[in-house]
């Protein structure tokens, strides 16, 4: 084990699965030399040259759609988006193209790409760099979503997203990239796609989030904890798939549930794992589901206006003292 940051456990996961296979390469905006936008591919391009680490130009529909044609002819690209906002403009690759190649060829075309995605707030870096589309992914079929909160989990299922072989948009939070926890060395670490994990016990109240809103859940439980109540802290890690039991048994044993994400409420995460309680868990429910994200507006550059739009601490913590 190592102490690792998250963008450092990216890096290592990819170049692990670029020595395991050859078949493994990196392109997109200033990966090479430079090192990737968030130091993401930093000592790759040294290492493995500009053949399996290449930069692209700025045309991001140009490069993702290479890297579904690499993928569909037995390649196994990885390819970077500096900022997950951008994934407007490779949507069609993505959603038209690798999402229904295997379906549409009769399953003889596998197409094992990864997508990797920069994303979330809280950087006042304004409303094209800052926000999070993993709704608009997950809810295309043929299509896997990933959104890990350290860089442990990141390492092991970036590793199980390089080795799929269906298209993976890997979503990276920003200010997740810094955060530091212990790193398994092993270079067989690898974590199974579509398992939540639970990151905090509880008994009073289940939170069910991803990303960088797991740090912002454990703040607000260690506030909560200092009046009686504790929380429970479900990490979903995999947005498709979803881990629907981790869900059901969480509420089933605190019998309260938040769902915590950052972005936009409408036809979101949050609503689709609320979803999931009203089906299969409604019984075990001593209250109404409560879901928490971003107010309906593009995040602002303003650092006082972003803030007061995104999820906080404070407002989580108010959320749930409502509910109990």
């Amino acid at each position: 084990m190592s102490l690792k940051k998250m963008s450092e456990a990216i890096v290592e996961a990819q170049r692990e699965e670029m020595l395991r296979d050859e078949k493994v390469f990196l392109m997109g905006l200033d990966v090479g030399p430079y090192g990737g936008a968030f130091g993401c591919s930093k000592g790759l391009w040294k290492e493995f040259g500009q053949e399996r680490v290449m930069d692209m130009p700025i045309s991001e529909a140009g490069y993702v759609g290479a890297a579904v044609g690499a993928a569909a002819a037995g390649m196994r690209p990885i390819a970077e988006l500096q900022f997950s906002d951008w994934l407007t403009i490779a949507t069609d690759q993505m959603v038209n193209q690798a999402a229904n190649m295997h379906y549409t060829f009769g399953g003889t075309i596998n197409v094992p790409m990864v997508l990797r995605l920069p994303s979330g707030g809280y950087l006042a870096a304004a409303s094209q760099h800052s926000h999070m589309y993993e709704p608009w992914m997950a809810f295309v079929p043929g299509l896997k979503v990933i959104s890990p909160s350290n860089a442990a989990d990141a390492k092991g299922l970036l590793k199980a997203a390089i080795r799929d072989n269906n298209p993976v948009c890997f979503f990276e939070h920003k200010k997740c990239y810094g955060l530091s926890c212990e790193v398994p060395d092993d270079r067989d670490f690898v974590l199974p796609i579509g398992k939540a994990k639970i990151v905090r016990e509880g008994r009073d109240v289940s939170i069910i989030t991803f990303a960088y809103m797991v740090e912002l859940a454990k703040q607000a439980s260690e506030i909560l904890a200092k009046e009686g109540i504790e929380a429970e802290i479900l990490d979903l890690r995999t947005i498709k798939p979803m881990d629907t039991d981790a869900i059901v048994e969480t509420v089933r044993k605190t019998n309260r549930a938040v769902c915590l994400q950052e972005t936009w409420l409408t036809c979101s995460v949050a609503s689709e794992v609320a979803a999931v309680i009203a089906d299969k868990a409604f019984d075990y429910l001593d209250a109404p589901v409560k879901r928490i994200g971003s107010f309906e507006a593009p995040n602002p550059y303003s650092p006082k206006l972003e803030n007061y739009i995104l999820p906080s601490v404070e407002r989580i913590v108010k959320e749930i003292r409502t509910m109990l």
